[in-house]
């Protein structure tokens, strides 16, 4: 029994260094395919960060309920830029926007207010233009044409105008109108009375 242990022993010994082994290399592989594969799932992460996960900032002004800058998720759209500002008002006229394009950060998004289509009308119901002493024409619906034919607006002020009427959503006063380049006291004292808003 006794010349049989020595052999048993290194049998025994020999199994147990086969099985750290084993044991050690499977540890090893696990740790190493575990690492790879958390590795391919944070590449798409990394991926999306800038462009799939990111966010966008915008202006929201003109005819909303709530102009301002808002924040968005990248791949936001135009309409619901519109949503987060309280929604169009009833003067605005959607038409004139794109509501499905999608938002690109640093833009303003400017819906104009509606024309009416009375107010379109190129001359007064007399013949007379509004330069010479027709009704007041409206600036925040009058066209080019119409602005053009006022005394001391030529079509490159006129132009301006419409500019001005863009970017800020109308005209909350005629006072306003001296607001645009150009525009100083004498002209818009000599305006005042043949436009409105």
């Amino acid at each position: 029994m006794s010349e049989h242990d020595p052999r048993r022993l290194v049998a025994w010994a020999a199994a147990a260094v086969i099985l750290v082994a084993l044991a050690c290399w499977y540890a090893a592989h696990l740790h190493h395919g575990g690492a790879a594969r958390a590795g391919g799932a944070a590449a798409p992460v990394l991926a999306l960060g800038p462009s799939g996960g990111g966010r966008v900032v915008v202006d929201v002004s003109g005819a909303v309920r709530r102009p301002g800058v808002y924040r968005l998720r990248a791949g936001a759209r135009v309409a619901d830029a519109l949503q987060r500002a309280g929604g169009a008002t009833g003067r605005a006229d959607l038409t004139q926007i794109n509501r499905a394009a999608k938002l690109e950060d640093g833009r303003q998004v400017l819906v104009p207010v509606r024309t009416p289509a009375a107010a379109a009308a190129p001359a007064a119901p007399d013949g007379s233009s509004p330069g010479t002493g027709g009704p007041p024409l409206n600036l925040n619906t009058a066209t080019l044409e119409q602005l053009d034919g006022l005394d001391g607006i030529g079509p490159t002020m006129a132009q301006r105008i419409l500019d001005y009427r863009k970017a800020h959503g109308g005209f909350g006063s005629v006072e306003e109108l001296g607001q645009v380049a150009g525009i100083g006291d004498k002209r818009l004292a000599a305006l005042r009375d043949k436009v409105r808003v």
